[in-house]
């Protein structure tokens, strides 16, 4: 054998044993890859079709969503969202109770699968969420001290006659206080209606605001404070609905189509009725693209 043949000989050789040991590097990253990358992620309705349990989030906000004692979802939305999951072919719900605030982050987080919750739609929320049809019309409120001494029959009296108000730190109502001109410095933000009730009572606020049926709920075995009544609304009414991460959009559009035969039929005012929803407070006309856009 010649000096170069020699010397072609332990090259190749050479090329060899690297070319094993790229190749068991690239087997061991594959094999890492494989093992940390996270499968993709099952889609709502493949859920539903596998019969995997569906989990709804809520904040204790009577009389829309709450527990009872057994920790079974009850109230007007989680009636409505349970109805209709049926009525899609979800056979196991799990409720998740958290606050208020915490709802839309816990969404994103997939802590659960839906917001069942009485969740207004607005422009700001649509960036981050999938709302469904709305479920109703609802009219805000004011609550105050038995007799409504200080005169408060409007968010504008509020602001005029430079009252604090007290409402929940992610509600509609502190909004609509913010646009009718009321100062930060006179605005407390709470979790949820109980401590809005709190504040009044304990005279650390001069009223509290929030929609209509949460605050006659909140206040309903309590003589020492009533409704503002009459009660002059300046924002315009809401519109809740339930609330689905922004990847769901096969799933919103199921549910909006089996929804559509149960708002409003007699089987769901019947369902509902004893919460203090009536026909009165059918959302109507009113459409999700329309109110993401105002």
């Amino acid at each position: 054998m010649s000096k170069w043949q020699d010397v072609e000989r332990r090259c190749n050789t050479f090329r060899r044993i690297a070319l094993k040991g790229m190749a068991a590097v690239c087997m061991a990253a594959v094999t890492m890859v494989s093992v940390v990358a996270p499968a993709s992620a099952e889609s709502l309705l493949e859920k539903i079709k596998s019969g995997e349990t569906v989990r709804i989030g809520y904040s204790n906000d009577a009389p829309w969503a709450y527990s009872g004692g057994s920790n079974e979802p009850l109230g007007i939305s989680n009636t409505v969202i349970l109805a209709v999951l049926k009525r899609m072919g979800a056979t196991k719900i799990e409720p998740v109770v958290t606050e208020w605030g915490s709802l839309i982050p816990g969404l994103q987080a997939g802590r659960f699968d839906i917001i069942s919750d009485a969740m207004y739609v607005n422009p700001e929320r649509c960036h981050n969420v999938l709302f469904t049809d709305p479920i109703a019309t609802v009219t805000d409120s004011l609550v105050v001290p038995k007799d409504n001494p200080k005169g408060l029959h409007s968010l504008e009296d509020v602001r005029d006659k430079g009252m604090t108000l007290v409402t929940g730190s992610a509600f509609a109502s502190l909004k609509n206080a913010r646009d009718m001109g009321i100062a930060d410095d006179k605005l407390m933000q709470v979790p949820g209606y109980a401590e809005i009730v709190q504040a009044v009572k304990a005279h650390r606020a001069d009223v509290g605001a929030g929609d209509y049926l949460g605050l006659k709920k909140a206040i309903s075995n309590d003589q020492s404070l009533e409704l503002a009544s009459p009660y002059t609304q300046s924002s315009k009414p809401g519109n809740p609905a339930f609330a689905f991460p922004l990847d769901e959009h096969a799933a919103v559009d199921a549910f909006n189509a089996a929804m559509k035969v149960y708002i409003g039929s007699d089987d769901m005012l019947a369902s509902v009725s004893k919460y203090g929803y009536d026909k009165s407070m059918l959302p109507g006309s009113n459409k999700t693209a329309d109110l993401c856009k105002e």
